[in-house]
């Protein structure tokens, strides 16, 4: 399996959505260094935001960029528990997340509560790459509240990184489960794609599934790609990643060569499945038959590999 660490797409316009540098450190050896993160939290240059449900506020500036609402940490709670230390960037000022029930209310009008699908595209690396750990913290942290050992209810530790059982001892960390997802070419180098039941007509993407136990991602390719559509691949190779917190997931992106072509969808996740040349894909996303992929996902990318270029757009869009 040959790897890759360019993440800025084969001809280099776009990098992959919440993957690109940002510039932060993530300084995991403050995390249970509770002098260090007071003294960081105090701090006039330490900037602080809110994560609630998924969403942060997010505010276009005159410059015509859009940036994370954050505010000094001496304008935030005093007592907060729910609070994630996120890292430092280059030039020493620290971030951190706070959890909260609901956003807070801003004067600004033009801020807007905003999720990972619509800020992700928006934001700077380094505001997408803070929004994607508060959020990952988030998620895990509402579905974690209860230890899996003993029942207890536990309690944050390592400043948002660790859950820690008083009761029993145990300590529970952030969890991540790996996804594949994968464009599959034929031997006339057609692409596959697929629709899923839920996708409205026309949404066409690449195919992708979650790794299972004991299973290596090679062999998780092949097992996707042959149930969610019933063609069988060899080759495969390794793309990159893409964080992807809906709620946990990472998303490992790949190529794979198939070693048959006809079709047979599962009918449950995939509803329909269809070979693509690159001149049929042009054809049906100009013509509006084809919806554009969804730019924040690591599919868009991988198409691109196979397309060349940038993807088209629809010609009445």
């Amino acid at each position: 399996m040959s790897t890759s660490n360019d993440q800025t797409g084969p001809t280099g316009e776009r990098s992959i959505g919440l993957a690109a540098p940002s510039g932060l450190d993530r300084a995991a050896h403050h995390r249970l260094d509770e002098a260090w993160l007071a003294a960081a939290w105090s701090h006039p240059t330490t900037r602080v935001f809110v994560v609630s449900g998924g969403q942060v506020l997010i505010d276009d500036t005159p410059d015509g960029h859009t940036e994370l609402v954050m505010t000094p940490a001496f304008e935030a709670p005093v007592t907060e528990t729910h609070r994630y230390f996120l890292g430092t960037d280059e030039g020493g000022v620290s971030y951190f997340a706070l959890q909260k029930d609901t956003l807070p209310g801003r004067m600004d009008q033009s801020a807007r509560p905003a999720g990972l699908r619509e800020a992700g595209l928006l934001l700077s690396p380094r505001d997408a790459a803070l929004m994607v750990h508060a959020v990952a913290l988030e998620n895990w942290q509402r579905l974690h509240r209860f230890c899996s050992r003993c029942g207890e209810r536990t309690v944050i530790a390592a400043a948002g990184h660790i859950r820690r059982c008083q009761a029993c001892g145990a300590e529970h960390y952030p969890r991540t489960d790996p996804a594949v997802i994968m464009l599959v070419t034929d031997e006339h180098d057609r692409a596959l794609l697929g629709r899923q039941v839920h996708w409205p007509e026309g949404r066409f993407s690449t195919l992708a599934g979650f790794v299972e136990p004991g299973e290596s991602i090679e062999q998780s390719v092949a097992r996707e790609v042959f149930e969610e559509a019933g063609v069988t691949v060899g080759r495969v190779e390794y793309i990159a990643s893409q964080p992807w917190p809906f709620p946990s997931s990472l998303m490992l992106g790949f190529m794979a060569r198939a070693t048959s072509s006809e079709i047979t969808v599962d009918g449950e996740e995939i509803q329909e499945a269809r070979w693509f040349s690159r001149d049929d894909l042009r054809t049906a996303i100009e013509s509006g038959e084809l919806l554009p992929l969804l730019g924040i996902s690591i599919a868009a990318r991988l198409v691109e590999i196979w397309y060349g270029k940038p993807l088209p757009k629809p010609l009445n869009g």
